[in-house]
């Protein structure tokens, strides 16, 4: 049984940065793909990131290339994702996750194990 826990998370002002950390725990993560999700109130969790455990693929929403970086520090079994230029529309429950390998990486329901989410919130 994999355990997640996600945080980091807060409030912070548009334009500001920061690093959301989810720490793994269980008996083996050397198969997973370790991803990230979002949830903001009133819609739907989304895909933000993902990233196989080894390190070789990286997978990010198209809309958040390149202000969004996903890595994970195998030493300390965590996964990190750097949120940089935050806007109010990021605002949102950040929720870590993880899954075997196959099907998609984007979607929610392939992955079957989840952290309990940490708030962040990108004042205007």
């Amino acid at each position: 049984q994999v355990q997640l826990v996600e945080s980091g998370g807060g409030l912070v002002q548009t334009g500001a940065s920061l690093k959301l950390s989810c720490a793994a725990s269980g008996p083996t993560f050397d198969d997973l793909v370790m991803g990230w999700f979002r949830q903001a109130p009133g819609k739907e969790r989304e895909f933000v990131a993902a990233i196989t455990w080894s390190g070789s693929s990286v997978y990010y929403v198209d809309a958040l290339k390149g202000r969004f970086t996903i890595s994970r520090d195998s030493a300390k079994n965590m996964v990190i994702l750097q949120m940089n230029s935050l806007k109010p529309e990021d605002t949102a429950v950040y929720y870590c996750a993880a899954k075997t390998p196959g099907g998609s990486v984007g979607s929610s329901r392939g992955y079957d194990y989840w952290g309990q989410g940490t708030q962040v919130t990108v004042s205007s």
